[in-house]
């Protein structure tokens, strides 16, 4: 099967390879997934599990992204709650080869069923951006009703599913990021929207929540915003400062199949659009790395579409 791998650590965007890698096992309570549409995070050429399973061992070449939609089309020893030729998204494991390729092997309990009027290059958007964001605002944060939330990148693939969700709530939203994004965040339904570039950040005032996708000097000044009780939901880095009287929480995404399909009902009703920003075929998914920051919303990969497996 054809695949985007990478093998040197050193080499970051420029290490991604088009190559034909082994058709994946399907170990017990796995599937097989053929993969028609995937998303990738930027950063995760930096993450361990790239490079080394979870007992530390090397496994490059390795294949990375971990978000897909796609097809059913091997069940492992055990697997139940899903059947052969079924439409799902999901994530894939973190230390396990990932979704940038024709096939891969997928964890049954982390992939969701896809309704057959979502396209897979919209549901390829949602399982990160949809699951962080919901956790961030949610499960972490605690958001409610009439409170304040501050969302750094508004209009990226996290960003701008947490203004829709928090504006669905009630809460009332100040976005964040360049210039260029104010028109995306607005539009989402942020009420109000800063240019991290030329606005000063203590414009905003007190704020309930503040949800934090950058990291570094934009999270250390946002912390200080915060009311007291208030809380900092970060995905970028361990926070070195707790807000006075509040708490400051850095979290990893975690798979929930009845979140995803909760999300995928919100998005065939019309209260959820995962902002797709592009979508580029797999020989170009290093192209498509280097290019992220350039595109709002979130950067698809089209592996197979559905001409191509009706074909096969």
């Amino acid at each position: 099967m054809r695949a985007i791998t990478v093998g040197d650590r050193d080499a970051g965007v420029g290490g991604l390879t088009l190559a034909d890698m082994p058709y994946p096992h399907a170990a017990e309570n796995d599937v097989i997934v053929r993969v028609h549409a995937a998303g990738f995070t930027p950063g995760e050429l930096d993450w361990p599990g790239t490079w080394s399973d979870r007992a530390g061992r090397d496994r490059t070449p390795s294949i990375p992204g971990h978000e897909l939609s796609g097809t059913v089309v091997e069940l492992g020893y055990g697997t139940t709650g899903l059947t052969v030729g079924q439409r799902v998204f999901g994530l894939t494991d973190w230390a396990r080869n990932g979704s940038l390729a024709e096939f891969t092997a997928v964890e049954a309990r982390n992939l969701a069923p896809l309704a057959a009027d979502i396209d897979h290059t919209v549901a390829a958007a949602l399982p990160i951006s949809g699951l962080t964001a919901w956790q961030g605002l949610f499960d972490h944060a605690h958001l409610t009703t009439g409170q304040t939330v501050l969302i750094h990148g508004a209009a990226g693939g996290v960003g701008s599913v947490a203004v829709q969700l928090a504006r669905e709530v009630g809460a009332r939203v100040i976005g964040t990021g360049r210039a260029d994004d104010r028109d995306v965040a607005l539009g989402l339904g942020a009420q109000t929207f800063l240019d991290l570039e030329a606005d000063d950040l203590r414009h905003v005032g007190e704020v309930d929540v503040v949800f934090d996708v950058i990291g570094g000097d934009i999270l250390g000044r946002s912390t200080e915003l915060v009311r007291p009780g208030g809380t900092v939901v970060t995905i970028a880095m361990p926070p070195t400062v707790q807000p006075k009287d509040g708490r400051a929480i850095f979290f990893v995404v975690e798979p929930d199949r009845a979140r995803l399909t909760d999300l995928a009902a919100r998005l065939r009703a019309g209260r959820l659009n995962p902002v797709v920003g592009a979508v580029r075929p797999l020989s170009e998914t290093a192209s498509a790395f280097a290019r992220h920051r350039r595109t709002p919303g979130k950067t698809i990969i089209q592996v197979v579409n559905e001409q191509e497996t009706q074909q096969s």
